[in-house]
């Protein structure tokens, strides 16, 4: 499953990122998100720093962004808290890339209702693709992570890529988005199930069908 390996503080890991601090839009954004708590509980705003952050440093490398020490540490100084209870988060929470990865993140799910409905079909597709867990392909395209349930055991197997979700996905389907994303386009997100909208019932409801077309009360025929 996911990696939480930290880079190497190297010498050149600290020429290229030892001067880094917020743009003035992500300062901005911080405060924004530090003044959302009380006095005292700046620290609170940990993990939407960590985000901002990981995105700057993707917007500057093309990539979907990671979060080399020396930037680990500017958010710590930050927040006025010491280093390791910021790593203790970054490293807990694998929505933070600890070391780099591609323009695009491929997260595949592998648990038990997404490798029931052929997620290690979905796994070979990267294979295809020259794709290898935990690494990132030569083009500097495509990282390839397995992970843990994500939430859409509905709507199994599914995908992330970056900031989005794509589900129901076949061999095929799966295909056609990473074509897309590989081609500069936005594919559809969410189900990629035809006629599906979200994760309602495959084949439509069977049970308060009247609540399909509108909010049916019913409460009368109970």
């Amino acid at each position: 499953m996911a990696a939480r390996n930290i880079a190497p503080d190297t010498p050149e890991l600290r020429e290229r990122w030892g001067s880094f601090s917020f743009t003035d839009a992500n300062r901005e954004k911080a405060d924004w998100h530090i003044r959302k708590y009380p006095e005292g509980r700046s620290r609170s705003a940990v993990m939407p720093l960590l985000d901002l952050a990981q995105r700057q440093v993707g917007a500057e490398t093309d990539t979907q962004g990671w979060l080399p020490l020396p930037v680990i540490e500017y958010v710590a100084e930050y927040l006025s808290l010491p280093v390791i209870r910021v790593l203790e988060v970054a490293t807990f929470y694998t929505m933070y890339n600890l070391v780099p990865v591609g323009e695009f993140h491929v997260q595949v799910c592998g648990t038990t209702p997404c490798m029931l409905r052929g997620s290690d079909d979905i796994l070979e597709a990267c294979y295809a693709r020259g794709m290898k867990k935990g690494h990132t392909t030569d083009d500097g395209l495509w990282t390839l992570t397995e992970v843990e349930c994500m939430g859409n055991c509905a709507t199994a197997p599914m995908v992330q890529i970056n900031d989005d979700n794509y589900e129901d996905l076949t061999t095929e389907r799966f295909d056609k988005v990473l074509d897309a994303l590989a081609a500069g386009e936005t594919p559809k997100a969410g189900t990629q199930e035809p006629g599906r909208h979200t994760s309602e019932p495959s084949g439509g409801p069977t049970t308060l069908t009247a609540m399909v077309d509108a909010n049916h009360d019913y409460r009368s025929e109970w």
